[in-house]
């Protein structure tokens, strides 16, 4: 019987034979390529004892409309068995406008919840005690301005800062290159980057300052290897960032995490966070010399893919999203999301979203995979993938190098070069029904079966900007401008600007005026548009 196709490949264009064996793959030395879990270079885990000591921590990524509707989603979640939050904002917050900005009409509320001041952060996270709740924020640009409100809310439920559990985004790097919400030009912006990872290191141990994403890259259209080694190559820059701004790498280094994506292709998805963890092992004990483990520790949420959701059939999405999760928890990581069928419609509703979180518990709780650590160890298949998908990343890492670092790279059009043409192969793949999407390319239903879908009314915008207006009204503006005028003064100088971002945000001062003082001394970030 002749194969169903002339070429098997994984999405890193790796090649696959027919099966694995010793004849066809390369030799590894446990000690050196694997090693026990939890111990150097960390192919297996970073905890000798994975998720039989614990869980994941299971998040649902939610953010919507007001802080009020988004608080009522955040306790559902925890009731339902939700064990860390995840925070989406909408676009005018991501990029620093205020609700009542001209420029933020029609967006309020729409991809996540407007957050314009502590008054709104308060709102929305009114009885969830922060001593008790791991959060994850999703946010780039003023990541900063969002951490501090964060902070604020903290100490006026008491919690003391090293207390305080959780992730915020702050990977300036791949807005560049895949997403968009950037605000400042790439020095200013990595500046920020740098003062938080010092401000956390002091005075919020126990915060993770930076996730470096390779989630949207991934979304962007790049292939496994790419989604690597671009997430590695920015890493690397942050890191050679922060040393260059004085800080000594085993003082940041534990705090970094990582944010992946999580694919169809169930083999090759494992061998991807097993090759990630092993390459960014070696990079910080050999590149930059870390001495203390936990530097060396590849720690990363996942979330699954939702470019892989379709609008037709979106039930089947609910199978897509298993087999996501199921490489996630295979490949060893440390927090889940699990995207809602619906998604590809609208925002996720509380039914999609509870069989979203249930795909997760029936894979802690029932599948029996959770109980022994790294469980494809030593399949021949799993660990070949795993070697191939860290050499290719190499090679790019090698070629992001020669061309002066990530930054230079990003300037040249080098990564999203790369990224666009990998997108272009898949949909040709699609196009040609080399690569089948079921119910888009193959086993279509004519019938469209209604979905509930969630409508984010628009009298939303109006009472938020109602409400923007008030607290303008009743604080302090004499120490507003104070505060402002501080920022500024800061902002042009080398000082750690934290901490004038922690005394703004306390004041009521709101996210697009922290955004636009910053803006009047570091101007805005204008793309080369590449014809």
């Amino acid at each position: 019987m002749a194969d169903r196709r002339e070429r098997f490949c994984t999405s890193s264009d790796i090649e696959l034979p027919n099966d694995f064996n010793p004849e066809n793959t390369a030799p590894i030395s446990y000690k050196d390529d694997l090693n026990e879990p939890g111990s150097f270079p960390y192919t297996r885990g970073v905890r000798k004892s994975m998720y039989r000591g614990r869980f994941w921590t299971m998040r649902q990524y939610a953010g919507f409309a007001t802080a009020e509707e988004s608080n009522a989603r955040y306790k559902y979640l925890l009731s339902q068995g939700t064990t860390g939050l995840s925070v989406a904002f909408d676009l005018p917050t991501q990029i620093g406008l205020d609700s009542d900005d001209p420029l933020a009409a029609g967006e309020v509320g729409k991809v996540g919840v407007a957050i314009d001041s502590l008054d709104d952060m308060l709102t929305l996270f009114d009885g969830i005690p922060l001593d008790q709740v791991s959060t994850s924020m999703t946010i780039n640009a003023t990541a900063a301005t969002l951490l501090c409100l964060y902070l604020a809310v903290a100490k006026k439920q008491n919690v003391s800062l090293d207390k305080v559990n959780g992730t915020v985004q702050n990977d300036i790097l791949k807005e560049y290159i895949a997403r968009g919400t950037y605000i400042y030009p790439p020095k200013p912006s990595l500046r920020l980057i740098t003062d938080t990872f010092a401000f956390c290191t002091k005075e919020v141990p126990n915060w993770n300052s930076i996730s470096i994403s390779g989630y949207h890259i991934r979304e962007a259209g790049s292939t496994a290897a790419q989604e690597i080694a671009f997430t590695l190559a920015d890493a690397i820059c942050y890191v050679e960032a922060a040393i260059a701004a004085g800080l000594a790498v085993d003082d940041f280094g534990p705090r970094l995490s990582f944010f992946f994506n999580s694919h169809n292709n169930l083999i090759e998805e494992i061998a991807k966070f097993r090759a990630a963890r092993r390459l960014w092992a070696k990079i910080m004990k050999e590149r930059f010399h870390a001495k203390n483990e936990k530097s060396m520790m590849l720690r990363f949420h996942t979330q699954t893919a939702g470019s892989t959701l379709t609008a037709q059939q979106p039930e089947v999405n609910v199978v897509r999203t298993t087999i996501q999760a199921l490489a996630a928890v295979l490949g060893g990581t440390q927090s889940l999301h699990t995207n809602s069928m619906d998604e590809a419609l609208g925002l996720p509703t509380e039914h999609a979203a509870r069989i979203a979180l249930r795909t997760q518990q029936v894979i802690a709780y029932e599948s029996g995979v959770a109980d022994t650590v790294d469980p494809f160890a030593g399949s021949y298949a799993v660990e070949e993938l795993t070697t191939k998908l860290e050499n290719a990343a190499v090679e790019y890492i090698k070629k992001i190098d020669d061309l002066g670092g990530m930054l230079r790279a990003i300037e040249l059009g080098f990564v999203q070069n790369e990224i666009q043409q990998a997108a272009y192969d898949y949909q040709l793949a699609v196009e040609h029904h080399e690569a089948i999407v079921v119910g888009v390319n193959k086993f279509r239903t004519e019938e469209l079966e209604p979905v509930p879908v969630l409508k984010i009314d628009a009298k939303i915008e109006l009472d938020q900007r109602a409400r923007l207006a008030a607290l303008r009204a009743r604080r302090d503006a004499g120490t507003v401008a104070n505060a402002l005028e501080k920022l500024a003064s800061a902002a042009a100088t080398e000082e750690n600007l934290l901490p004038h971002i922690l005394f703004a945000a306390e004041n009521y001062v709101t996210v697009g005026e922290i955004s636009n003082a910053l803006r009047r001394i570091w101007g805005e970030y204008q793309e080369n548009v590449r014809v």
